[in-house]
């Protein structure tokens, strides 16, 4: 089967971080901004989130407007996209509201892992577990989600998870939105970690679109393809 089309979303400052060293949560985008991100899980088949962001946030992950969830279903899918997670150590708690909130569950992890995790969230509802060997390797995760008919996958972070997608040169898609911050922290998480991308620091990426949303600036790129390309 097909692998789905991958699309990395993430918000940042302008110095590149996903967030500040606090505790409590930076907003990033602005109502406009989260309402398109909203609009993009609306679309997506399925949205992806690393065990660290689960344990980081406690995101739901949700599609947020009624009238997007009803056209949904309308169109013959379910209310809410497949929420997806990835962790080799199987460390996710059970009372996490990504297990508890929307529609159907996926949890990749290793063998060794998995059954322990099948334990640990079996009141979760709608929730599955899938081991995939001695690691959890991006191109399975692709593979088993294009066997079960995910078409648009919607990464949602963290910054480890865009960077293996990046720097295995799986993704399809960057929407990155630029927030008016400067956050400045040097232990503060940042959008892409260090790694060996596909074509080192001279290779361009190809533009898609620039434009404001608000006081955002929203830049999409398409991180396979080059301008040369298209010339």
């Amino acid at each position: 089967m097909p692998r789905p089309h991958v699309l990395l979303s993430a918000a940042v400052s302008i110095d590149g971080h996903l967030d500040d060293a606090s505790p409590d949560r930076l907003l990033l985008s602005n109502a406009e901004d989260f309402d398109r991100v909203d609009a993009l899980r609306a679309d997506s088949d399925a949205i992806l989130v690393g065990g660290g962001t689960l344990r980081a946030d406690d995101p739901r992950l949700l599609v947020n407007s009624p009238e997007r969830r009803a056209a949904r279903v309308a169109a013959g899918r379910p209310a809410y996209p497949l929420k997806v997670t990835l962790s080799a150590s199987g460390a996710l708690s059970p009372g996490l509201k990504f297990w508890h909130t929307g529609g159907a569950k996926l949890a990749y992890t290793t063998d060794a892992v998995a059954p322990a995790l099948r334990t640990a969230l079996a009141g979760a509802p709608g929730t599955e577990v899938v081991g995939l060997g001695g690691a959890v390797p991006l191109g399975a995760v692709l593979d088993d989600l294009g066997a079960r008919g995910v078409r648009r996958l919607m990464v949602e972070g963290g910054g480890s998870v865009h960077t293996g997608f990046l720097a295995e040169g799986l993704a399809d898609e960057l929407q990155l939105a630029v927030a008016p911050l400067l956050v400045g922290q040097a232990d503060a998480p940042r959008f892409l970690s260090p790694a060996a991308y596909p074509g080192g620091p001279t290779r361009r990426m190809r533009l898609l679109g620039a434009r404001t949303v608000g006081d955002v600036v929203l830049l999409r790129y398409a991180p396979k393809e080059s301008p040369d390309d298209h010339q």
